[in-house]
């Protein structure tokens, strides 16, 4: 496959690359194997970037899909600098399409996170910028937007999408703990998502319609979020 090939599914040696980087993960053994890594790993997720793009952009017309490192493709290398974890690689493949001009993590978008044996397929926004988070609890309490997260997080939570982002302990300064959706202002982020054991559509072209299906139920978090709070 080439790197801007048409996408034909992961293959075994893609999940194989990672469980073995998790036994041997020093840069002698990665650079050893860096050809299984640019062959299995880094071409089938830019075409998995390039094809996800096309069907994401007759619904986000806006949406960011560059099949770049630091751009839809998180690095591999791991930040050590400020770490007790010394092994330089995440054992990890992490791509991400956002939407709009702002940087990735400053936008909603969808995520798609492969650590073997488990796939993670989801959206929203991981960590709201600070800029922002005044606005998302505004937003989370207004009697007209309130209501509509309510009604997206009950649609997701009973279509078995867990939501995340809680992290704060107590209800914050100047709002009411006894408003229906408090338990939104513990939060420092607001995603969702699916995941279970690597499906066999990993490993073919039917990977974009299972991804698809699954960003297709969280379209209405990304617009909430893209309207309220970004």
């Amino acid at each position: 496959m080439s790197e801007t090939g048409t996408f034909k599914g992961f293959t075994k040696q893609t999940v194989k690359f990672f469980k073995d980087l998790a036994d041997h993960n020093n840069r002698t053994w990665f650079e050893a194997h860096r050809d299984v890594y640019e062959s299995d790993v880094m071409a089938p997720a830019r075409a998995y970037i390039e094809a996800m793009g096309a069907r994401l952009r007759p619904e986000i017309p806006r949406i960011m899909a560059i099949p770049k490192v630091n751009k839809s493709i998180f690095r591999i290398n791991r930040d050590t600098r400020f770490s007790l974890d010394p092994t330089p690689y995440k054992t990890n493949l992490g791509l991400y399409l956002w939407e709009g001009p702002k940087a990735r993590l400053e936008a909603a978008g969808f995520y798609f996170h492969l650590e073997p044996p488990d796939l993670m397929i989801g959206g929203g926004l991981y960590m709201f910028p600070n800029k922002v988070m005044e606005r998302f609890r505004r937003a989370a309490v207004h009697p007209k937007s309130g209501c509509e997260l309510t009604a997206i997080v009950k649609a997701l939570t009973a279509a078995g999408y867990e939501m995340g982002g809680r992290h704060y302990k107590r209800i914050p300064a100047g709002f009411d703990p006894a408003h229906p959706n408090a338990d939104m202002l513990l939060n420092n982020g607001l995603y969702t998502g699916w995941e279970g054991k690597i499906p066999l559509e990993f490993y073919t072209e039917k990977l974009l319609g299972f991804s698809m299906e699954k960003f297709e139920a969280i379209l209405p978090l990304h617009r909430w979020l893209m309207k309220a709070v970004v």
